[in-house]
């Protein structure tokens, strides 16, 4: 099972879009400051998770919140 979410800065202005098959780890790695491209925006709370059957489907859900229609509906709906 696939874990499509999103984590969004508690202090700052930004959204990160991922795609784990373990959450739990990846939220931690997320606050623990292990991924470069989330570290400078520590800590996150996670908005959003929707679990897929495929690594297919997930990734073409991943890649529409990675857009600007993906990002409107998370501002709108979970911020």
């Amino acid at each position: 099972m696939y874990i499509v979410y999103a984590i969004s800065s508690e202090v700052r202005n930004y959204i990160y879009v991922g795609l784990t098959s373990d959450l739990e780890n990846r939220f931690h790695r997320h606050n623990s400051g292990y991924e470069r491209t989330t570290k400078p925006y520590r800590p996150f709370r996670l908005i959003y998770k929707k679990h897929f059957e495929t690594r297919l489907e997930a990734r073409d859900h991943e890649k529409y919140l990675k857009g600007t229609s993906g990002k409107r509906f998370l501002r709108e709906n979970y911020l």
